[in-house]
């Protein structure tokens, strides 16, 4: 994993994490902040004037996940990159207004983070990348939820400062954006081993994401495949 100057620095703020999480727009924790946000925002990343990613996430065989967080506009977004690409391709973003956030499914995103780490001596699972990614999956009836709220915690307390004891988000905090069990997403597949989600009516919450069936395009499968077939070789190779 490798970061910008200014996200490594703001890893372990709290204002960071509240913004970064949208706490400070009324999501969840925002009852916990308390005047945590009061003073100005001086310890956000500030580099507005360099397109490059904020972080870079290497899983395998030249593939790797590319993560934009710009806390001063509310706008994150994750794309892919595998070998061959002709340039990065758009998972999902996240924002205050048109958000389509859920490129991933649990496993998968345990799955990166696994690899991550294997490749990265610096960062444990579940630690900074999971930290970082938990906005970009989901989690449904078939999942172990208990399980992935529990990874979720444990990576934000890897980078909670010694001492600090003032608003943390928390495992159960991101679960109340992901939990999507009962409302009626059903997953797909093909023989190409592509996966996608159909939301049927019904539902309490929409499931938004651009991860459709590959005949509406939009969603790089064959690049996900690639990325998530590598993250495997790469955990089983540890």
């Amino acid at each position: 994993m490798a970061t910008s100057a200014p996200l490594s620095e703001s890893l372990h703020s709290p204002s960071f994490w509240a913004r970064y999480t949208f706490a400070h727009a009324d999501g969840a924790g925002a009852d916990r902040l308390g005047d945590l946000l009061d003073d100005d925002l001086d310890d956000e990343p500030d580099d507005e004037d360099d397109d490059s990613p904020d972080a870079e996430f290497e899983v395998g065989d030249g593939c790797r996940l590319l993560l934009t967080a710009d806390v001063g506009i509310d706008f994150h977004s994750l794309e892919i990159v595998v070998p061959g690409s002709a340039k990065p391709a758009e998972l999902g973003w996240d924002d205050l207004a048109h958000w389509h956030p859920y490129a991933l499914r649990w496993s998968e995103l345990d799955l990166i983070c696994r690899a991550i780490a294997a490749l990265d001596p610096g960062h444990s699972h579940p630690g900074a990348p999971l930290a970082l990614l938990c906005r970009y999956a989901a989690v449904f009836a078939d999942d172990d939820v208990d399980a992935a709220v529990a990874a979720v915690e444990a990576a934000y307390t890897s980078l909670r400062p010694p001492g600090w004891d003032g608003y943390w988000p928390r495992g159960t905090d991101w679960l109340q954006g992901a939990d999507f069990r009962g409302q009626h997403v059903l997953w797909q597949s093909d023989e190409a081993g592509n996966r996608w989600a159909v939301q049927e009516d019904g539902q309490k919450r929409d499931f938004y994401s651009t991860r459709g069936a590959p005949a509406t395009g939009g969603f790089p499968h064959a690049e996900l495949r690639t990325l998530l077939a590598a993250a495997a070789a790469t955990v089983a190779a540890r």
